[in-house]
């Protein structure tokens, strides 16, 4: 079975940057699953993976626009030193774990402006970035009906329909 629309497909990978730092990979033994046409993937991605079958393996590079979007100045803010701990030394590039109205989500150290004001940056962490997949098919079939029961109307970001159009495409639904 080849993969394409409303089928649920399971695979393997690693994912690297451009300078060859790997970011992420599946668990051995535990593939990524995800119904196609869903948005439960990056758009690049899973287009180019539309035709694979089991046992396919393809080197993908996805563009930052079909992945998650360029960066977005407006999601780099100021905030007061007092919302980090204390006996912390904060540093450029650092990055915190923050639980956001629509869940858990990354604070980039952008900027330490002064002893009182730190620049933060919420967009996701490859925002801006050429993704780099090294994927192997290991299962496409029909999904199941508890697999289907799990896929909502919408992104459960908590944005609105019409700005759930960008929703996984450009770091964030709502801007």
């Amino acid at each position: 079975m080849h993969i394409a629309d409303k089928l649920y497909v399971a695979f393997d990978y690693t994912l690297t940057l451009d300078s060859g730092k790997e970011v992420d990979s599946s668990s051995e033994g535990q593939p990524l699953g995800f119904i196609t046409g869903s948005g439960q993937i990056i758009p690049g991605l899973e287009k180019a993976m539309m035709g694979m079958t089991v046992g396919d393996s393809l080197n993908i590079s996805v563009e930052p626009d079909d992945a998650y979007g360029q960066i977005n100045p407006a999601l780099f803010q100021d905030v007061p030193r007092t919302q980090f701990p204390g006996d912390l030394e904060l540093q450029p590039g650092m990055t915190f774990q923050a639980q956001g109205p629509q869940g858990p989500m990354v604070i980039n150290i952008k900027e330490i402006k002064d002893d009182d004001t730190v620049t933060i940056d919420l967009n996701h962490p490859l925002t801006g970035k050429r993704l780099h997949f090294n994927v192997n098919i290991v299962e496409v079939r029909e999904p199941t009906a508890e697999e289907l029961s799990g896929l909502s109307s919408g992104c459960n970001c908590g944005c609105s329909t019409e700005e759930q159009a960008n929703c996984g495409t450009k770091g964030s639904c709502c801007q």
